[in-house]
């Protein structure tokens, strides 16, 4: 890939309500329970959950030129263990560039240089490959499966579990990270 990025990254803000919305309606394959977002009010509660919530550091991904919302990288932090939980969505019309992989990559490699933690992981249902993909790409290893973890629509479903520590080594072929729209981050209050 050559030339600029058409995406890039910045702390989530509040702004971001109707580009989840139109996220959610799109299509919620890889992302959160898609009854959690179906109007106006639930995209705000949404977005206001994970501004306001302490101990998450929300990062938009964002269209480069526009500041489009058009995806989200969160790490959930446990400060005690100086850990964090990994999640991320890609709205359906931006997937297939490898654009989530790149920004879970520069989140990732961010939280672990800069934010202060020592392992990132992420955890999926084993029905949604792409999330594995993008956890290997962002350098995070396969730990193992849980299996029958999670019980939707009346079966249970398996959840791959995957980590990576700051001392770990970097996969030896890498996405290129996304740029941040600025030197702002998450954590920096912190």
């Amino acid at each position: 890939m050559t030339g600029p990025a058409p995406a890039q990254l910045r702390p989530l803000r509040a702004t971001g309500t109707p580009a989840v919305l139109a996220a959610f309606h799109a299509g919620t394959v890889g992302m959160a329970d898609p009854a959690e977002v179906t109007d106006d009010a639930s995209a705000r509660a949404y977005v206001d959950g994970l501004v306001q919530a302490e101990g998450t550091d929300a990062v938009a991904v964002v269209e480069r030129g526009t500041d489009t919302l058009i995806g989200l990288v969160a790490v959930v932090r446990d400060e005690a263990h100086g850990t964090g939980a990994l999640t991320a969505w890609l709205h359906q019309g931006w997937r297939g560039d490898a654009i989530m992989s790149r920004a879970a990559t520069t989140v990732t490699d961010a939280e672990l240089a800069e934010g202060g933690l020592e392992r990132i992981e992420l955890a999926h249902r084993a029905d949604s490959p792409t999330a594995g993909a993008v956890a290997r790409a962002a350098g995070l290893r396969h730990e193992g499966t849980q299996r029958g973890r999670l019980r939707t629509g009346g079966r249970r479903l398996d959840v791959h579990l995957y980590g990576r520590l700051a001392a770990d080594p970097l996969p030896e072929e890498r996405v290129r990270p996304l740029p941040w729209a600025s030197d702002a981050r998450p954590w920096a209050d912190r």
